[in-house]
């Protein structure tokens, strides 16, 4: 009787410090292991199933912040963003080149890089794409409890500027990251995009506007969230974030895109010059998916063959013109960014 007496004691002391710390001896640095941790031969199978993908590939990685630019830090001053958004750069640096891809990244220590200076970096690269990693927090609003996961692409569908390959990238991202945190995209998405002219209306975020190169920007959660803290603050989270991002950039090479190249010009008088452009792809292009631009001005004065993949263009002889072509597969990917200057570029 006396063991199951001091047995009910420490059971009720137990509950009644597990209610006092509001379930924290649970929840502080509770997360899931995604399958490819717990089992990691599932993991080499995912990498050697995707080398082919993205091996040779260049990938340009920006943790945000650093430096003298350290303010950013969760309520306890365990996750100060700085630092979360290296480590998770770190790991996923090292996942990209276990597959094969070279990645450069605009910092590898606690060091102050300008946000020109960034753009600058990525622009001169020669990268396919440039991720810049971050973590969030509410701004005006002050529920510090609120907590997601959100990529963002650059401008607005209505914006001259917006490349919808940059919101596929950002999709296949988001879906693979949100997966493997177990993290939803909050509710002002439908599947955790955002344009970043939602948070700076007409300008969206620098690094997006003044980086040329395919880029988005990954807002991993919110470190302002107590419990987020906790789990942002330990190693082996940071990674299977950095494993989430990585799988999303695995399975956007994997799902392929167009390939839009200039294939030559033909002088059909003297005011007019056609232009020939092939746009590639191993299944069928969705034939509404194609925008033709010249000199920002939307057309739709020109011819398309599906057969041979051939886009025809007539342009004015008299000046020269810029144009830029956008096309998309059957599947919705679309091309990368495609701009062409004649006769300058010939």
């Amino acid at each position: 009787m006396k063991i199951i007496y001091r047995a009910s004691l420490f059971t009720a002391a137990f509950f009644l410090s597990f209610l006092i710390t509001g379930c924290s001896l649970f929840t502080t640095v509770y997360y899931e292991k995604p399958v490819e941790f717990r089992n990691p031969q599932k993991m080499t199978e995912f990498i050697e199933s995707y080398q082919k993908y993205i091996s040779g590939k260049t990938i340009f990685l920006d943790p945000g912040h650093g430096g003298e630019d350290r303010a950013n830090r969760g309520p306890d001053g365990k996750a100060i963003e700085a630092d979360v958004n290296l480590r998770v750069g770190l790991f996923l640096r090292e996942y990209l080149r276990s597959a094969g891809v070279n990645v450069i990244m605009s910092r590898e220590v606690d060091a102050t890089v300008s946000l020109n200076k960034r753009s600058e970096m990525a622009n001169t690269s020669g990268a396919d794409i440039f991720i810049s990693i971050h973590h969030n927090a509410p701004g005006s609003n002050s529920d510090t409890w609120i907590n997601y996961t959100s990529t963002y692409y650059h401008a607005k569908e209505t914006d001259f500027e917006y490349e919808p390959m940059e919101q596929d990238l950002a999709r296949f991202i988001q879906r693979d990251l949100a997966y493997a945190m177990r993290q939803s995209g909050g509710l002002g998405s439908f599947d955790g995009t955002y344009s970043d002219y939602n948070i700076y209306p007409g300008k969206g975020f620098a690094v997006l506007r003044n980086t040329t190169i395919p880029a988005v920007l990954i807002e991993g959660s919110f470190f302002t969230n107590p419990t987020e803290e906790q789990r942002l603050s330990v190693e082996e989270y940071n990674k299977i974030q950095a494993w989430g991002i990585f799988r999303g950039i695995c399975r956007y090479f994997k799902s392929g895109a167009p390939k839009i190249v200039f294939s030559g010009e033909k002088k059909i008088n003297l005011s007019e010059t056609e232009l020939s452009f092939l746009i590639q792809d191993s299944i069928a292009i969705n034939l509404s998916s194609i925008e033709v631009y010249v000199d920002s001005v939307k057309t739709e004065d020109f011819s398309f063959n599906k057969k041979n993949q051939n886009l025809k263009l007539n342009v004015k002889n008299d000046k020269p013109a810029y144009v830029r072509i956008k096309a998309a597969n059957i599947n919705k990917n679309y091309s990368l960014p495609f701009h062409f200057n004649y006769p300058t570029n010939k």
